[in-house]
């Protein structure tokens, strides 16, 4: 099933993610995708193989000793590597790999720090959750009607657990929580994220800052937040990192002892992507026929094999002017291809992009919010893509194709599993036209028509977006 996510605003300055830790400069619009890095490759085969809760454990400990701000998948990727080597600081090569002298080391960083913040997992009787609480930071604790409440002796931090019954839905709440709220006009969201299992709301006020996550499972709806004093957030956004790595909404066995994997656990579907195949290179493709794929030339540049949705596939023709190529599948294509929109899209209008990421070692299909932008002369989306994500189409909130992504990505950046919002050139309709006709192709225009929710959008596309995979 297509995993949904959410993002309304594009980000105006580093630092308005509620997690954001560091924020990046904006890559060149079109940055190839990067060359698989040797020394990385072996510091992740001697990663993964360790078992998977020591993998876990270590990244775990790495968010306090190491500036790890991704979630904790036990999955090897530039975020690890990183991490690693800002806790070795140094002292050895900055290879990515812990010796068994290091890794000590870092475990006993790690509990230090959790020591000074007074760290600890807490099995909510209240909601069921299981939850990391600083309680030094949060010494004051209570219940509220809907779950438990700690907060700061100053009370300019608070974290509450909330649980709810079977009944209400995720996306009722979703759209709630990110609703515009006339009473309160200087809230701002600066990240949101709906799936199927959960959601992720991050924002902040004149003052202050506030991250919430609500997860479904058979028992109801069970979530936490988390807000506090903009003035503190050097020391809170370390501690929100790992408040969401230790949650657990629906917990199962006995409860974890401190600095264990699970005692880290990211929750449902973790954020963070683990690292792709060295000798592969990953991207989106769409389908205007049953046998012929529209994707973007930075997707399959320089590969040796290329196959779509799992079935192979060779270059037709490439539009040097639009960055857009065809590609002509063996079999025959599942899905429908979508209506085209023929007008550009408005300023900052609202999109929806479909695209494929990883979840759980697999490919999986991920609908990503965007908005319409301009790169200079060029049209564009601002979007949380990540490398892997060429060839993403983009489409209007009535369904309509509104362009391709045709840059890759460069850098594989999550900060505490929030990917930063870019802007991305595409092909727009005209350019999409222009290359279908080349090879005696189009696609039917579609007139407007009633405004479509998210998942009605993806609902109504999904099929014709296909995973490209690169044999590099």
């Amino acid at each position: 099933m297509l995993r949904v996510r959410h993002h309304q605003a594009r980000m105006r300055r580093a630092g308005l993610a509620v997690l954001a830790v560091a924020m990046l400069g904006a890559p060149p619009l079109h940055a190839q995708a990067p060359a698989p890095n040797p020394q990385m490759a072996a510091a992740q085969a001697s990663f993964e193989a360790l078992a998977e809760a020591e993998r876990k454990a270590i990244q775990n400990d790495l968010i306090w000793a190491g500036g790890f701000s991704g979630a904790i998948s036990g999955s090897y990727g530039p975020l690890t590597f990183r991490a690693i080597n800002t806790f070795k600081g140094g002292r050895g090569p900055a290879d990515g790999i812990l010796a068994p002298a290091e890794r000590a080391a870092l475990a006993k960083a790690a509990q230090t720090a959790r020591d000074a913040a007074g760290f600890r997992l807490v099995a909510d009787e209240k909601t069921g959750v299981r939850i990391g609480i600083p309680t030094k930071l949060l010494p004051k604790s209570s219940t509220t009607p809907s779950g438990s409440r700690w907060q700061s002796a100053d009370e300019k931090v608070t974290l509450d657990t909330s649980a709810s019954p079977p009944g209400d839905t995720l996306e009722a709440l979703f759209e709630k929580a990110v609703a515009v709220t006339p009473n309160n006009p200087g809230r701002k969201i600066t990240y949101k994220l709906l799936r199927p299992d959960f959601f992720v709301v991050t924002g902040e006020t004149p003052t202050g800052r506030f991250y919430r996550r609500l997860s479904a499972g058979p028992q109801g709806l069970r979530g936490f937040s988390i807000g506090y004093d903009k003035a503190l957030a050097a020391e809170v956004d370390k501690l929100v990192i790992a408040i969401a790595g230790s949650f657990d909404p629906f917990p199962t066995g006995p409860m974890p002892g401190p600095g264990t994997a699970a005692a880290g656990r990211a929750g449902p579907a973790p954020l963070t992507q683990p690292a792709q195949r060295s000798n592969e290179r990953y991207g989106a493709a769409l389908a205007v026929s049953p046998t012929v794929a529209l994707s973007a030339a930075a997707a399959i540049d320089g590969c040796r094999s290329l196959s779509v949705a799992g079935r192979p596939a060779k270059l037709r023709l490439k539009d040097d002017a639009s960055g857009l190529v065809l590609l002509d599948l063996e079999g025959r294509a599942a899905g429908n291809p979508p209506a085209l929109r023929t007008g550009a899209p408005g300023a900052d209008e609202a999109l929806v992009l479909v695209a494929f990421g990883d979840d759980a070692g697999k490919r999986a299909a991920v609908a990503l919010p965007g908005q319409s932008v301009q790169a200079g002369a060029k049209p564009a989306v601002s979007a949380p893509l990540q490398p892997g994500q060429a060839g993403a189409p983009a489409f209007d909130r009535q369904g309509r194709l509104v362009g391709l992504i045709t840059a890759n990505p460069s850098d594989r950046v999550l900060v505490a599993g929030v990917a930063p919002q870019r802007a991305h050139v595409i092909g727009d309709a005209a350019a999409i036209q222009a290359a279908l006709g080349q090879a005696g192709l189009s696609l039917p225009a579609a007139a407007a028509g009633s405004e479509l929710s998210t998942g009605a959008v993806v609902e109504r596309v999904s099929g014709a977006v296909l995973s490209l995979v690169c044999g590099l």
